[in-house]
């Protein structure tokens, strides 16, 4: 059992490569935006307190899909 304060929003956030991005559809994007969020609202909730990621001030915002696009332009994932 992880103990409280061990997880990080890298530990919940849903990642993709931008090769992955341009695959998906609108309502998959929205639906990235709608998990992404809600990760970080039950982050939040378990009394995490660090700064938070661009990529949620960009959603939280209601910014345009493309901004989300540049931030995974910007980001390293994994699989790249």
């Amino acid at each position: 059992m992880l103990q409280q304060g061990l997880l990080s929003f890298s530990d919940v956030a849903v990642d993709f490569t931008w090769e992955e991005w341009q695959l998906l559809d609108t309502v998959q994007k929205d639906l990235y935006r709608d998990v992404m969020l809600e990760n970080y609202s039950n982050l939040m909730s378990l009394g995490h307190q660090a700064t938070k990621p661009e990529a949620v001030v960009h959603l939280e915002k209601g910014k345009q899909q493309g901004t989300v696009e540049r931030e995974f332009s910007n980001q390293c994932s994994p699989g790249e």
